[in-house]
């Protein structure tokens, strides 16, 4: 796929996407919203190839968030152009948290308001020193989208999370990581690299072990116990059917590092 407002490249089993609009602040629009979700989709019709998504942004910011222009220019019929692109970006957010390869996202400057969520949504999220995630929502008189109430929940706890959105709070690299947004806070000269790290890690990794391991995190705080244990058990017993589950024992009983292939 071309690399138009968003790039893609799939290989060595990394899903590379690039927010590739940096004149413009990769800013979200109606046109990255669409884009996304073409992305989205080809990486989930190809998902057989596909052991880890990486997302990176091309210039000084990660994203701006919300295009305010594009707002302006809605007048009106703002709250239906705000439907059309929920509905489009919503739907490939959902999609990708359903697939079983873990995404991992490079922040550098800022990730503003959607932006946030997108990088709070993700499994690893590593952040160069000068990254800043604000919830910019409140500050322009609208409520969350892109899952961030979720995000930002499962990341800081609900308490945190509602202070965060309601006050839209901006929080520099090593606040984030203090609050659970950021995984880990680089010098931006080793951004790409420790992140590229990461993905080859999940990308060599089992897979199917890693997609079980993802939806029942998800799932933890919104699910009795004797349900969250019964998945458990069940997915266990899954995973121990996998090729990757039996050159994981096999490599263990034999001393040796296991060679996954992500079946």
């Amino acid at each position: 796929m071309g690399d138009e407002i968003i790039g893609l490249d799939i290989d060595g089993g990394i899903a590379r996407m690039s927010l590739a609009r940096p004149d413009r602040g990769n800013a979200m629009d109606m046109a990255f919203f669409t884009r996304f979700a073409a992305v989205v989709g080809e990486i989930v019709r190809r998902r057989s190839e596909v052991r880890s998504v990486l997302i990176t942004s091309s210039g000084p910011y990660f994203s701006v968030g919300g295009d305010i222009d594009s707002f302006v220019e809605g007048g009106e019929h703002l709250p239906e152009l705000i439907l059309e692109g929920t509905s489009a970006i919503h739907g490939a957010l959902a999609r990708l948290a359903r697939m079983d390869a873990p995404v991992v996202v490079a922040v550098q400057g800022v990730a503003a308001g959607g932006a946030g969520a997108l990088v709070a949504g993700c499994d690893l999220v590593i952040a160069a020193r000068s990254a800043s995630i604000s919830a910019a929502y409140s500050r322009i008189g609208f409520s969350c989208d892109m899952g961030s109430s979720r995000a930002y929940a499962s990341r800081m706890g609900v308490s945190r999370a509602r202070r965060f959105l309601l006050l839209g709070e901006t929080l520099d690299a090593e606040g984030a990581e203090r609050a659970g947004l950021v995984d880990e806070v680089v010098d931006v000269d080793r951004l790409t690299e420790v992140a590229e790290g990461y993905a080859r890690r999940f990308a060599a990794g089992p897979t199917r072990a890693y997609g079980e391991i993802r939806r029942l995190v998800d799932r933890a705080l919104g699910t009795p116990l004797e349900t969250q244990l019964e998945d458990e058990a069940l997915a266990l017993a899954r995973t121990a059917g996998t090729l990757d589950g039996r050159e994981g024992v096999t490599a263990f009983a034999e001393k040796r590092s296991p060679v996954f292939v992500g079946r």
